[in-house]
């Protein structure tokens, strides 16, 4: 379990674009990241190796494919390259926190391979529909 991120965490977001990334993690990220545009309006962020294994499966995709092309770009045009800090913050592009609307406070999310940054309020709004469905998903995604 030790090399996975879970968990939710509420962080400030200053206004150089510095967020701090929760302490647990912060090893994980030594030899740096990748941050970029995520799904349902939040950034994703991978380390280099996760990174890796997603360019992989987005260069095998056929470029014959609007939505195969627009997905990459999506994914690999938005992506920024960060470190942390000597206290553990990165610095996110200000492109991405305007696509993610991030200011002030914000939910940094753990979901296994990769974090994700959300807006607070977008989070909020997120779980509570998700939560809502959350038998229904259940049992589409659990056959």
């Amino acid at each position: 379990m030790d090399n996975l991120f879970i968990g939710e965490y509420r962080h400030q977001l200053d206004d150089k674009g510095r967020l701090a990334i929760p302490s647990k993690f912060r090893n994980h990220l030594k030899k740096g990241a990748v941050v970029t545009k995520g799904l349902d309006g939040c950034l994703f962020l991978y380390t280099p190796d996760e990174w890796n294994k997603l360019v992989a499966k987005l260069t095998q995709m056929p470029i014959s494919q609007g939505n195969a092309r627009a997905f990459a770009r999506l994914m690999l045009a938005g992506a920024m390259a960060v470190d942390l800090d000597s206290q553990g913050r990165i610095n996110l592009p200000k492109y991405l926190m305007q696509y993610a609307g991030l200011k002030g406070i914000s939910i940094i999310a753990g979901l296994m391979n990769r974090l994700e940054f959300w807006n607070e309020k977008k989070w909020e709004e997120y779980k509570k529909k998700t939560e809502k469905e959350s038998e229904k998903l259940a049992e589409e995604l659990f056959i």
